[in-house]
């Protein structure tokens, strides 16, 4: 039987009533409360970063609270997926693994974020570009358009990812008004996808109301990606 996940009693800790012994009926027990408590608490980190966006566009907080408010979640949202990685609980794959071995290759094996950039809906300009960022420009003028033309489908798909040259793979994630485009090394798990997702949702939250307005110049814009990407 393999030992319990640590982390998570020492992130989530639950009383044991009694030593553990096989389980009488369905009462679940101690780890997959402390797996369950883990993945309810990113919920709620979820929905602070989302609140925080909402506060930002109204006005109730200001940049630096903004950018170090988001950097804090973040944090938090990182240690406890990194937790439930490696609960061998958290995922089928887990359950023939003997050593921590599989989880050295999972992570020597994941995706690379290479660089990235902001594009703008409206005329396909970037407003932020990072990193090692090579994507051909055909392709790249061939989504972007594909967006503006249909932006009620691309949102509805929100999200976007292909393979190109060197087994490096791209991901799109379009917005009302803007357009993310993520490099990566090798193709990323759908938890990263997932990651941008809330990402650009959350840029787009914030600034919203300079988008509106037509404001794009990055000095008067916040961009919560230097917590993630940079």
């Amino acid at each position: 039987m393999s030992k319990p996940p640590g982390i998570l009693r020492r992130l989530f800790k639950r009383k044991a009533e009694a030593p553990e012994e096989p389980a009488v009926g369905s009462e679940p027990s101690a780890d997959e409360v402390a797996i369950a408590k883990a993945r309810a608490y990113l919920e709620q980190v979820r929905q602070k970063m989302e609140r925080l966006a909402e506060d930002f566009a109204a006005g109730r907080v200001n940049p630096t609270q903004f950018q170090e408010l988001y950097a804090h979640y973040q944090r938090e949202r990182k240690v406890v997926m990194e937790a439930l990685e490696e609960t061998p609980e958290a995922a089928a794959w887990r359950a023939a693994a003997a050593t921590g071995e599989s989880v050295i290759i999972r992570r020597r094996h994941a995706a690379r974020i290479l660089g990235y950039a902001i594009y703008l809906n409206a005329s396909g300009a970037p407003i932020r570009t990072v990193g090692e960022y090579h994507v051909d420009a055909r392709l790249l003028a061939s989504m972007l358009d594909s967006f503006r033309s249909n932006i009620e489908e691309a949102l509805e798909r929100q999200i976007h990812s292909l393979e190109i040259e060197h087994g490096r793979w791209v991901g799109f994630v379009p917005g009302q008004y803007t357009t993310l485009v993520v490099l990566f090394s090798v193709e990323p798990a759908r938890a990263q996808l997932d990651m941008l997702r809330d990402l650009q949702a959350h840029f787009e939250r914030a600034n919203q109301q300079q988008f509106a307005r037509g404001i794009t110049d990055p000095a008067q814009l916040v961009f919560p990606h230097a917590v993630v990407f940079e």
